[in-house]
């Protein structure tokens, strides 16, 4: 297997992170266990002294079109899947605009805006071990129980493309900070929102070195002046013990600390 250097406090959207040399996997076979699959680092926290790291080569970058479904690659950017749906006057993935990272990444969080999720209309993953129906996966909110890497996902095409959808889409995404960060920092919890947690408990805006909690949007939080790994996870902590004193509300992590 190949290795990568790569600088996470260049690669990582909220450009923070060592760097690492990461493995390059070009084959089903070549996954490991002890692996944790970076992806495009959209939704990562990492620290100096991670688990060891991989990601799947370019080969596994691609889309198929044929009987009535999509065959995507897991190292898929979800802009250029939307880029192809919308040449091809395909519906149901007009959110993939608006959301960073790789397909792969995406189904293993079954990532989403609102009541559009990934697994809306996915049909089936293929691991090292084949390929696996939707009906054999645990998923739910933000959460699925994939353990092993994604190489590809396969999904069926109900729908036409949606200009309306993008421009609904694109609304929702205003309010979000335009500082590096790692997306929603915590999960929305059951009949609330992370967000309105955060500044009820007067953290939006508070800041511990060169990370903060967005003004902008509470559950963001950014890198605004070279942030250190530590900085953000004090922050994250700061805010859940915070919330679970304030509310007895426990916040669950949506950035991937490793």
């Amino acid at each position: 297997m190949k290795k990568r250097s790569i600088d996470f406090k260049k690669y990582s959207s909220i450009k923070i992170g060592p760097t690492l040399e990461v493995w390059i996997i070009e084959r089903e076979d070549e996954d490991r266990k002890e692996f944790f699959i970076i992806g495009g680092a959209n939704n990562l926290l990492i620290s100096d002294n991670p688990p060891p790291l991989a990601m799947l080569s370019k080969k596994y970058s691609y889309i198929e079109h044929k009987d009535n479904k999509l065959f995507i690659g897991a190292a898929t950017p979800g802009g250029v899947v939307h880029s192809f749906c919308k040449r091809y006057n395909i519906g149901g993935f007009e959110f993939l605009k608006s959301l960073p990272g790789t397909i792969g990444g995406m189904v293993k969080m079954n990532a989403g805006l609102k009541e559009y999720e990934i697994f809306n209309n996915l049909l089936a993953i293929k691991t090292k071990r084949g390929y696996i129906p939707k009906s054999e996966i645990d998923f739910g909110y933000r959460y699925t129980d994939i353990k092993d890497t994604v190489f590809e996902a396969v999904f069926e095409i109900k729908d036409t493309f949606s200009k309306d959808r993008v421009e609904m889409f694109q609304n929702l995404r205003k309010n979000q900070p335009k500082d590096p960060s790692a997306g929603s920092c915590f999960k929305n919890p059951k009949g609330d929102y992370a967000g309105r947690l955060i500044e009820a408990v007067g953290l939006r805006g508070f800041r511990v070195g060169g990370a903060a909690f967005s003004e902008k949007h509470a559950n963001f939080l950014v890198n605004i002046n070279n942030a250190t790994f530590k900085d953000a996870f004090d922050l994250i902590r700061l805010a859940q013990k915070r919330v679970y004193e304030n509310f007895g509300i426990k916040l669950e992590r949506e950035i991937k600390v490793l």
